[in-house]
């Protein structure tokens, strides 16, 4: 059951002025005295209780001591069976290697180990280094590439010019700019093997995740839903880097590769021809978002992918009327021809921008007296997703975060269930909506140990005030149509890193941190989770217990990725890049005024004091025992 409380009417709340009295601007402390005297009609919270089960702990884990692809492993989990370092020895880290990017932007890639080898990527220009692992002293470069990008490319990103990472496979080092190119590199020599134009800046179209190789195909999709483009997804060859298909996700059918002898969805909402078009008002489907930023996880068994599209366009609900399909949308689909098998809509007419990107974690699980193969999904939205993966059907949703835009999900139809009285509206200001619009939970990537049964989410606390505005859209220029402002959520606190307990349903322990963690997650059989924080810190803390067991202060903050490695010395290292940034980080990556409330689309209210606790510069740190 979802834990209700009762709180004063929201009505009361939103006729409150637009401006704040005199003496209380929209700075985060004044901000949350105001939400304690204000909270909304209804509000979901994370119930907490101890671990349903101990997980596997007898089990040892076949680890290669690689890591080729931002989240380790083909169906997400972002674990290591390595146990060098764990919970009993890594207050003994220590800085091993250093490596400075020469950036000042947001850095939210993975370091990439294969063959001896360290790969990196950089936020715009998009460089990539491939440092020698083997001198493990100095770690020189063996190449560098810079594949020169279009500098209007940098126009087109919503927030901030970042890299998800890169991935290594059959030798060949694959990667996406800015610019909306798909590169293929020779992993030994760095020479140039294909490239292939994906995307359009020209239309707002921008790259900025991660690959995900399967069967010798490179799947890449589109950011831009901040600029009326239309989203998609697209295959390419491994070896020649043609486009072997393309899936829309808004449009027709046949777009969309939907077909009916095929698509078989779980629920009567997702049943019906053109849903892609009459969904929508008139042609609004051909500028409405959708694009596919986050990541792609892989099931090899049922030979399916699954990924999460994002936010419908423009951001203000009242243009376009209807369930914008396939916005925030999950679906599971063929990798050789693309076709979609089915698909679920975790935000229907989205309000709020809470998208639908975030990873799909590929495991099975123990679920009501039988084995389930299921996918874990922490989503935008607030709601802790269980769903098999076979069917589309949710299992399980659950809050994770403080939600008072919904009242939950209605596990027979599907259907998120809103809270009218927080919808965003044309020339009104909604006050206090929480999630605010990066979430409960953006792309930073959660974590599975199967020795725990856990997944490990950093998350921000957030909340906004929001007010729809009239958009106008020219191809290429922002297509947002709404104003908002964000600051701490109930607590204070703007972050959090939890343990959850997806058969359980509910939290089991976490960390309240002061801002976003938009990190990545790592955890390890040496049952240690890895994260970082804005301000700088990498800590490591007991993946039972959340007891903090190390921490290390680096150059500038974390919104990166995490991972290990076994160096060719036969020992385990950990890796991770700071370098302040990103969507959260834009008051100090960007330089942008803190008097601006609304800069960075709300995120600078929230964020006005980060400039005194991080500065920027893009870095890699390597830590042995």
């Amino acid at each position: 059951m979802l834990r209700r409380t009762r709180t004063r009417d929201s009505l009361r709340y939103r006729r409150l002025p637009v401006i704040v009295g005199a003496g209380c601007s929209l700075l985060v402390g004044c901000k949350s005295d105001r939400e304690n005297q204000e909270p909304s009609r209804v509000a979901l919270a994370a119930r907490t209780g101890p671990a349903t089960s101990s997980g596997d702990t007898s089990a040892r884990y076949a680890d290669d001591g690689q890591w080729v692809r931002p989240a380790k492993d083909l169906q997400g989990t972002r674990f290591s069976g390595l146990t060098e370092i764990n919970n009993q020895n890594v207050q003994n880290l220590r800085v091993v290697g250093t490596f400075s990017l020469g950036t000042t932007r947001g850095v939210e890639a993975a370091p990439i180990v294969s063959n001896n080898t360290m790969y990196i990527i950089t936020p715009f220009p998009n460089f990539v280094y491939a440092l020698d692992l083997t001198k493990k002293d100095s770690m020189p470069a063996k190449w560098t590439y810079k594949p020169r990008p279009v500098n209007a490319a940098q126009g087109v990103a919503c927030c901030d010019v970042v890299n998800r990472g890169l991935v290594v496979d059959n030798g060949r080092v694959i990667f996406n700019t800015l610019d909306g190119r798909t590169i293929s590199l020779d992993a030994a020599s760095g020479k140039e093997q294909w490239v292939t134009q994906v995307a359009d800046i020209n239309l707002g179209e921008s790259v900025t995740m991660a690959p995900l190789v399967v069967k010798n195909k490179v799947f890449v999709g589109v950011s831009g839903g901040e600029f009326g483009v239309r989203g998609w997804l697209k295959a390419l060859d491994e070896s020649s880097g043609k486009v072997a298909w393309t899936a829309y996700h808004t449009g027709p059918d046949k777009d969309v590769l939907i077909d009916s002898a095929v698509f078989k969805p779980f629920y009567a909402s997702e049943r019906g021809k053109d849903l892609g078009v009459s969904t929508w008002p008139a042609d609004q489907w051909k500028i409405g978002g959708a694009g596919v930023w986050g990541w792609v996880t892989y099931d090899p068994e049922l030979d399916l992918i699954y990924y999460g599209t994002a936010n419908p366009g423009p951001w203000n609900p009242e243009v376009r009327p209807g369930d914008n399909k396939w916005s925030t949308t999950v679906f599971a689909r063929r990798p050789d021809d693309g076709k979609a098998v089915w698909a679920y809509q975790l935000s229907p007419h989205d309000e709020h921008d809470y998208d639908g990107v975030n990873e799909d974690i590929v495991v099975d699980l123990p679920w009501k007296g039988q084995q389930r193969k299921v996918i874990l999904r922490p989503d935008r939205n607030g709601y802790f997703y269980v769903i098999d993966r076979q069917s589309g059907e949710v299992l399980s949703a659950e809050p994770f975060g403080f939600v008072n835009t919904t009242t939950g999900v209605d596990l027979k139809t599907g259907r998120l269930q809103y809270v009218p009285q927080k919808a965003t509206r044309l020339g009104e200001v909604t006050r206090y909506s929480c999630p605010a619009a990066p979430g409960a939970k953006d792309w930073q990537p959660s974590a599975y140990s199967p020795r725990t049964g856990l997944v490990y989410i950093p998350h921000q606390n957030l909340c906004m005030d929001e007010e729809g505005l009239e958009p106008n859209y020219i191809a290429g220029t922002p297509y947002v149509g709404t104003n908002v402002k964000m600051y701490a959520g109930p607590g204070g606190h703007r972050g959090l890193f939890d343990a959850w307990d997806p058969i359980g349903q509910h939290v089991v322990w976490s960390i309240k941190e002061d801002l976003p963690v938009w990190s990545g997650a790592l955890v390890t059989a040496g049952d240690i989770a890895f994260y970082g924080t804005m301000d700088g810190w990498f800590k490591a803390v007991d993946a039972r217990s959340g007891k903090v067991l190390w921490q290390f202060k680096t150059g500038s903050g974390i919104i990166s990725q995490p991972m290990t490695y076994r160096g060719p010395d036969g020992k385990q290292y950990v890796a991770v890049l700071s370098g302040v940034g990103g969507w959260s980080g834009a008051i100090v990556a960007g330089g942008l005024d803190a008097r601006d409330s609304s800069g960075a689309l709300g995120f600078v209210n929230a964020m006005k004091d980060l400039p005194q606790k991080s500065t920027k510069g893009g870095m890699l740190y390597v830590f042995g025992l």
